[in-house]
């Protein structure tokens, strides 16, 4: 059970990061619009694309899930705070769509380095 909870929050993290790389990619007017408001657009909109896409695909590689997830809590925090401070939690009519899809990748990437600190102990070396 412990084995198919971890794969599912792997597997729901990365398909919703990479589900939002065509709108950053594109430059989707919804996509530039929320980075404009932010100040980062256009670098901010493709660093972060390029960033949660590398996030996704170390998620899905056993050896790398805990990079993965670390980057994935460090991506999502700053998309949180992005809409709580800047954006707004409803986002172009969207319900707070993109906002529970960014609470979703942040809790389930934290349940994921919590779940796996030993593997970051080992590569800080402390041993636990």
């Amino acid at each position: 059970m412990k084995k198919i909870i971890d794969w599912v929050l792997r597997l729901l993290a990365a398909i919703i990061m990479v589900q939002t790389l065509y709108f950053k990619f594109s430059a989707a007017p919804e996509s530039v619009d929320i980075f404009t408001k932010v100040g980062i657009e256009p670098w901010g909109r493709i660093g972060t694309g390029i960033a949660e896409l590398i996030a996704s695909i170390l998620l899905l590689i056993r050896s790398t899930v805990v990079f993965g997830a670390a980057m994935g809590v460090g991506i999502m925090l700053g998309a949180v705070a992005a809409h709580l401070f800047i954006i707004g939690i409803v986002s172009h009519n969207d319900g707070g769509l993109l906002f529970a899809y960014a609470m979703t990748v942040l809790v389930s990437c934290a349940i994921l380095v919590v779940t796996r600190k030993h593997e970051l102990f080992k590569l800080l070396g402390k041993q636990k």
